[in-house]
């Protein structure tokens, strides 16, 4: 697996997690202090849930995770907070399966 995998995955994990716990701040400021609208914000964070999925369906494939827990590291983007903690434990059990082109070449 290449390193761009891990990559492409770690940054959607965190800018999706930031942008749904802005969206969670919007959803309180507009329920209970009736401020602001949350339309935009739900879009970009739909968006970029949707890059998410891809990200990590690509990772979970590459690993070859089975499907629960494919499940449990999506389930990680629609709670807040949550994708700071799993994103982490992905990292620390993704990195020994990357792959660099420069080993291969100098073995050559």
């Amino acid at each position: 697996m290449k390193s761009n995998v891990l990559s492409r995955y770690r940054v959607m994990a965190y800018v999706t997690a930031v942008w749904l716990l802005v969206f969670t701040v919007a959803i309180i400021a507009k329920y209970a202090f009736e401020a602001g609208d949350t339309m935009l914000i739900s879009q970009i964070h739909g968006v970029l849930f949707i890059i998410y999925v891809i990200f990590a369906f690509d990772l979970g494939s590459k690993a070859k995770w089975p499907f629960p827990k494919l499940l449990w590291v999506l389930a990680a983007g629609c709670i807040p907070v949550a994708s700071f903690f799993v994103e982490p434990k992905i990292t620390r059990e993704i990195r020994p399966l990357i792959t660099d082109g420069s080993a291969a070449t100098a073995e050559a």
